[in-house]
């Protein structure tokens, strides 16, 4: 298992890559772009993966995720992924004004559209059938050519991992998984996927996921109060109600909600638990942080690459590369 970074800026990737850290990824929001960033990653890298972990699905059409990929593939041959995510419902009706309903048969559909683009090769009609896309691209120039770029899909429940197990190349985690999460939901579902398009005998799918990462050795508190934060904010989302149920984490969640709705981000950081705080997050002085992460185990962490990811609901810009800067130190737990 390697480690790697969210994106934040070239002067940090270059002396994260010194260190030994070998991804990089990013996303989308209402102020960054996913795609634009990517190509400033694999512009300002040397040899590290670089990817979207995630760039929302719906927001763009096949053939605008396929070509942005292959323009990259060009800056970054072999070194480039794409991770899909879902976005909220109410994201993608209210922010896109695009259709969201059956989300897992329409990301089942957009994966494999979206490698029906990068499989082509030239001369060939580039062809899909589906409910929710149809391609029929006659592309009569010599611009295609099969690409081999992993394609992974955020699967948080058990219905959108087994979609990834069938369709991708492999699942991005979010930065709320558990152990337990991780080897009782997202794992079986993946294989179950897997066993259903019959490539179970095939090489294992991949494992992205962020872990939520604050370090600060002067501060230690304060990294620990940002973590809480973080926390609180992603479970404000319902679509995670399985989720907190299997962790028995309901009456938490409960307060952390009703905070978020009177806006008191103070509120929603007390109502996180230590025990969530420890099952989830790397946080503290480097020597706790370490501690945390191998305590976690290989099982309980992404199997290819953990994105030790800083909080930032309440972060400052400033704050967050601090965090990343601070994260250099830590190492995956096979190599402690």
């Amino acid at each position: 298992m390697r480690l790697g970074l969210p994106w934040n800026g070239a002067e940090v990737a270059a002396e994260a890559e010194a260190a030994g850290f070998r991804a990089f990824c990013t996303g989308d929001f209402a102020d960054h772009d996913a795609y634009l960033n990517l190509a400033d990653m694999a512009r300002e890298t040397v040899s590290a993966e670089v990817g979207t972990a995630i760039a929302y699905a719906f927001a763009r059409t096949p053939y605008a995720h396929a070509t942005a990929a292959r323009q990259l593939h060009r800056v970054a041959p072999g070194r480039v992924f794409l991770g899909f995510g879902t976005g909220a419902y109410r994201i993608n009706r209210d922010w896109f004004s695009v259709e969201a309903d059956r989300p897992v048969a329409r990301m089942k559909e957009l994966v494999r559209a979206v490698r029906a683009y990068l499989e082509a090769e030239n001369g060939e009609v580039v062809r899909f059938e589906g409910e929710h896309y149809r391609l029929a691209a006659d592309i009569r120039a010599t611009v295609l050519g099969r690409l081999e770029i992993p394609l992974l899909v955020a699967g948080f429940n058990a219905g959108m991992a087994r979609a990834a197990g069938q369709v991708a190349d492999g699942v991005v985690g979010h930065g709320l998984f558990t152990r337990l999460w991780w080897e009782e939901t997202v794992r079986p579902a993946m294989a179950d996927g897997r066993e259903a398009a019959d490539l179970s005998r095939h090489a294992p799918p991949r494992e992205i996921g962020w872990v939520i990462t604050a370090v600060d050795d002067d501060d230690p508190d304060r990294a620990v109060l940002d973590a809480r934060r973080m926390i609180a904010f992603y479970l404000t989302v319902k679509t995670y109600d399985a989720y907190v149920e299997r962790h028995g984490w309901g009456e938490p969640v409960r307060r952390i909600r009703a905070a978020f709705a009177d806006r008191d981000p103070g509120s929603m950081a007390a109502a996180v638990t230590d025990e969530m705080v420890e099952a989830i997050a790397v946080v503290g002085t480097a020597r706790q942080a370490q501690r945390m992460l191998d305590a976690r185990g290989a099982d309980g962490l992404p199997n290819d690459v953990a994105f030790l990811a800083p909080p930032s609901y309440l972060v400052s810009r400033r704050r967050q590369m601090a965090y990343c800067r601070a994260s250099l130190r830590l190492r995956s737990p096979a190599a402690s």
